[in-house]
């Protein structure tokens, strides 16, 4: 692999123009095509199997109205006054009529007529049914009722509108290009060129546009969840920064060490892009794996953003060799005074932080080990309380209308109101019809359930053989309450529904949200099983060691605990909720855990190979074990703390937004990325390594005869080049000839860069002297 991509960067270094004008096409392509066949999004958490997904799909037809798109178009006069007056009752009245004959709606139920009204006169409630169901529902019938509401508004109303229907689309909201910009600062800072730190960004924003567009033509012909491209420009724009920033790193420490551009920059594809694509596709397979929860929208997302990551990893190994070919060996010009970014020769000069740090670890490893395990464990406590949950209209911001309708039926009617259950009863036996007095009977023993604050009346199909009765809860739809409630009703059916002759299960938005939920919980841990097994597998082949991927494991196991911990602390306990400001405090989202399973997953293993990969080439070395673990750590560490940066940037980017379901995730990866490289890679790891010196590399000798040897760093392809001419040097020979001025760069000046032959020489001999000096 080493070797394929060695010689694939030298011909992307050497073929740039027709390299960049494939890209430049495929962005161009796909593009159009997200133009020409892009659709909307879905919001809809659909699971198959799950009993209230299963009765959805068997009342569809026969009772559309608990099935299809529904919304709560909620009226309130203001504080201290009524909606009972003449002027405003008629208002109301007049905007219920209207919403009726909008169209798309197929029911409207008039508050004053349902006595939908709260007892002091302030709010009333109007149920609204459209005639399809949610995911086909366009924004013409939710335009038609906003627009049939106007007349009450203009009369002193308040209109706020809720329910499924209302409930506002996954969104970025701008933070994410805050996280951008911290991450440019990162890679100025690392770089001290404004070229040099530019290439990622580009090759990252070209990768992202393709993912995107990508995702964005497919949403016409498959139905693709509203959290999915959120997610996708997440993933793709952080990864796609970090793995452009390792290649980068590696191609100007090989031009500092006096290698031709070319061979620089296939170098750097066979070294590190080799630990990209391996990086790369540890992630791929964590995000595809969570196919294996069974849950739909929860492949779709693990896909998207897979894919995301498969783009940013061939724009790393193809794109960037192509844009060095560009810059030849000014690739850190446009440098900016007062900023690092040289390399210094190994022993010239003080010691760098990174040295200094972990001399200080190597010091007391014991201590420190004990204090990052004691540091870590106490931000993981709260993980014990985590329950899941999806978000409703309650979660999102209060100056959202769908979070002042479900706060304005809270106020007048009770929280149960925006979450009611769907106990539906069919007849056993065919040709069996259920009575007027099953159905009462059986409401009358639902109604005795604690938890239910009342009943609201049935509705029976025209065959007679099915029956559905509201259920309205006393807790909100994400309360324990609710949830007991549900378990509640599905324990009656044994005792009440088959005696009866019926059979009785439970739907509706917040049923289906609880089985949502309970579903996912089941899948953790066989997925997280996988995981642990798929990492020891990897890095046992990776390091040839059992103790180095037991040690990444439990790093790996820590760093999820410590991420869990903090998101159950923030966003279900509240701690530090105003300062994060997260629009209400309740339970986790369900599919968060998995998630942030197989994301972090990938992103330790890309950390721990990068940093452990340069300790093991010490060691192999004949380096005395603390020695081999202090010189790895300062090759490695500088690039890891700056992708980790950029990681927890980008990620925390999109915090800065208050949708209650991409908040917690970047928080959740921000988080886990911080602890997993500062104080698991940059601390645990160098404490663990110096106890265990040369047991590190342990390995059975039956294991070794038989476990292959994967080349992942390119340590092999770096031997076997050391000693003689470059891989490249007949095909290079080939190009340079058909270019006429012997350099290959096309440029015609026989420079080999885009510096110009009067003023290319200085440029080169200070990438020279920096190369020997620094």
């Amino acid at each position: 692999m080493a070797l394929f991509l060695y010689r694939l960067a030298g011909l992307c270094y050497r073929r740039r123009h027709a390299v960049v004008a494939v890209w430049l096409v495929l962005l161009l392509a796909v593009g159009g095509l997200a133009v020409a066949f892009s659709g909307k999004t879905t919001d809809e958490f659909r699971v198959p199997g799950t009993e209230a997904q299963s009765t959805v799909d068997r009342i569809a037809d026969r009772l559309p109205e608990y099935t299809n798109a529904s919304a709560q178009v909620v009226f309130a006069a203001p504080a201290g006054e009524s909606l009972t007056t003449p002027q405003r009752r008629e208002a109301v009245s007049a905007a219920a009529a209207a919403i009726g004959k909008a169209d798309g709606v197929a029911r409207v139920v008039e508050p004053f007529a349902a006595q939908a009204v709260s007892r002091d006169g302030r709010i009333a409630l109007t149920q609204v049914v459209f005639d399809t169901r949610l995911h086909d529902l366009g924004d013409g019938p939710r335009d038609a009722v906003r627009a049939a509401a106007e007349s009450a508004e203009r009369a002193g109303v308040q209109v706020e509108f809720g329910g499924d229907a209302y409930t506002p689309t996954v969104a970025v909201e701008g933070g994410e290009a805050i996280g951008v910009g911290v991450a440019v600062l990162v890679l100025l800072l690392t770089f001290g060129s404004l070229l040099a730190a530019g290439l990622p960004l580009l090759s990252a924003l070209v990768g992202v546009g393709l993912g995107m567009a990508g995702l964005l033509a497919l949403t016409g012909s498959y139905d693709i969840i509203s959290t999915a491209p959120v997610l996708a420009l997440m993933i793709g724009m952080a990864v796609g920064i970090d793995y452009a920033l390792f290649i980068v790193d590696r191609h100007r420490q090989n031009l500092a060490e006096g290698m031709e551009p070319q061979e620089a920059a296939s170098r750097a594809g066979g070294t590190a892009g080799s630990a990209v694509l391996f990086a790369g596709a540890t992630v791929v397979v964590a995000l595809a794996g969570l196919a294996v929860a069974g849950v739909p929208f929860l492949t779709v997302m693990g896909l998207s953003a897979a894919g995301a990551v498969i783009i940013a990893m061939l724009v790393a190994v193809t794109l960037l060799p192509a844009l060095f070919g560009y810059a030849g060996r000014s690739v850190d010009r446009l440098r900016l005074p007062g900023l690092g970014g040289g390399r210094k020769a190994p022993g010239g000069g003080k010691p760098s932080a990174g040295e200094r740090w972990v001399r200080g670890v190597g010091r007391r490893p014991a201590l420190v080990l004990i204090a990052c395990l004691l540091g870590i464990g106490a931000v993981a406590v709260p993980a014990k309380d985590l329950r899941l949950g999806l978000p409703g209209n309650g979660s999102y911001p209060g100056s959202t209308s769908a979070r002042q309708a479900y706060d304005l039926v809270s106020e007048g009617f009770g929280q149960g109101f925006n979450g009611p259950l769907i106990a539906v009863a069919e007849a056993k036996g065919e040709g069996t019809a259920l009575s007027d007095r099953d159905v009462r009977q059986l409401a009358g023993q639902l109604g005795q359930l604690p938890g239910v604050e009342t009943l609201l009346p049935p509705s029976v199909d025209k065959s007679g053989r099915l029956a559905a009765i509201p259920v309205i809860p006393k807790g909100g739809p994400d309360s324990r309450a609710t949830e007991d409630l549900v378990t509640d009703i599905r324990d009656e059916k044994v005792s009440t529904a088959t005696g009866a002759g019926m059979k009785l299960t439970v739907t509706g938005t917040t049923a289906a949200n609880i089985d949502v939920s309970k579903k996912l919980s089941e899948a953790l841990p066989p997925f997280l099983a996988v995981i642990v097994g798929i990492s020891l597998i990897l890095l046992a082949l990776a390091f040839r060691s059992l103790l180095v991927p037991l040690k990444a494991v439990v790093g790996f196991l820590l760093s999820i605990a410590g991420a869990a911990g903090a998101v159950v602390a923030v966003y279900q306990w509240g701690w530090l909720s105003d300062l994060v400001a997260v629009p209400k405090v309740g339970p986790v989202v369900s599919f968060l855990p998995i998630l942030l399973i197989g994301v972090l997953f990938g992103l330790a293993m890309d950390y721990e190979l990068f940093l452990v990969s340069r300790m093991k080439e010490e060691s192999s070395r004949g380096a005395a074990a603390r020695d081999a673990v202090i010189t790895g750590f300062r090759n490695g560490s500088r690039v890891v703390v700056a992708a980790a940066l950029i990681m927890i940037s980008v990620f925390a980017g999109f915090v800065v937004g208050h949708d209650p379901i991409v908040q917690p995730i970047g928080f959740a990866l921000a988080v886990g990325v911080f602890i997993d490289a500062f104080v698991v890679r940059m601390t645990l790891v160098p404490a663990v390594m110096t106890l265990l010196g040369k047991a590190a590399w342990w390995f059975p000798r039956f294991l070794e005869r038989t476990v292959p040897h994967v080349d992942m760093e390119g340590e092999r392809l770096s031997a076997r080049l050391a000693g003689g001419t470059s891989a490249e040097a007949e095909p290079a020979a080939a190009d340079a000839a058909s270019d006429g001025d012997g350099d290959g760069d096309g440029d015609g000046d026989g420079d080999g860069d885009l510096v110009d032959s009067h003023t290319g020489g200085d440029e080169r001999a200070l990438t020279e002297r920096r190369g020997a000096g620094e």
